[in-house]
Order: structure tokens, then C-alpha cells, then sequence
């Protein structure tokens, strides 16, 4: 499976467990296995480099297992073969997004002009608050 120009992910990589799903279907559903657990071992993954993995791990959040692996399951729709590519599509899209390294932001700081409008309106709220007080 093709990423990117460098990154290319071996068939043996993926591990593919078909479950039953949830959700439409009538009797169907409770007899066919349509939903798809696609399973990838990112983290001994020999084609995607160390800060492709740690973006990816952020990425993944909850998807992302103890031992490394990243997990992804579609029950979109009824058909087995349709969810697979879904799957498919997403775990490329995901690590296709791993790759880009995000732009390092600059700190910039205020104007001058927006330091007074915020001062100023500090001290209107102040003054506010003081006048609900009881009087002297």
C-alpha cells in the first residue's frame, strides 16, 4: 500500500479481523461479519520514520493500543469488502498526514493599541463593580 513517494506499507504490516456490526440490516446483520478491525503495527514498522510515528501516535489518540499498534474499525456500510477499503483509506489518510510536520509557530506580540483598549476596559469593569457596592 502506497502513502507517499518514500513511504510504502507491506501487506504483511496489516491484520484484517472481520466482526459483526451494528446498526441496519434486519436478520442480515445478525449472521454476516461485514465490519472490518484493520490492525497496524506502527510502532515495529520498519518503513515509517521515528517522527512520522510520534505525529501518527498523537493523530491516533484513543486507536492507538499499549503495544503500538494502531487500530481503525468501519461499519459503514453492509458490504465487507466496501469496508475494508474505507478502512484502508483512512489509516493511508491518517499516516498521510503523520508526515507533514506542522508549521513552529512565532510569537508576536500585541500592539500598543490593543494593550490600551484592554486596560481601559479592565478599569470600566472595575469602575462598574465599585459603583455596585453600598454607598459610603
Amino acid at each position: 500500500m502506497k502513502i507517499t513517494e518514500t513511504i510504502e506499507i507491506g501487506e504483511w504490516e496489516l491484520t484484517e479481523q472481520f466482526v459483526r456490526a451494528s446498526g441496519p440490516g434486519g436478520q442480515h446483520v445478525n449472521k454476516v461479519s461485514t465490519a472490518v478491525e484493520l490492525r497496524f503495527e506502527a510502532e515495529r514498522s520498519p518503513n515509517l520514520p521515528g517522527p512520522v510515528k510520534a505525529r501518527l501516535k498523537r493523530l491516533a489518540g484513543r486507536r492507538w493500543t499499549k503495544d503500538g499498534a494502531l487500530i481503525l474499525q468501519v461499519d459503514e456500510t453492509r458490504s465487507q469488502s466496501r469496508n475494508r477499503d474505507i478502512a484502508r483509506d483512512r489509516l493511508a489518510e491518517l499516516i498521510e498526514k503523520a508526515t507533514h510536520a506542522p508549521k513552529r509557530r512565532i510569537r508576536t506580540r500585541p500592539t500598543k493599541g490593543s494593550v490600551e483598549r484592554r486596560i481601559k476596559a479592565k478599569k470600566v469593569r472595575s469602575e462598574v463593580k465599585k459603583l455596585r457596592g453600598k454607598p459610603d
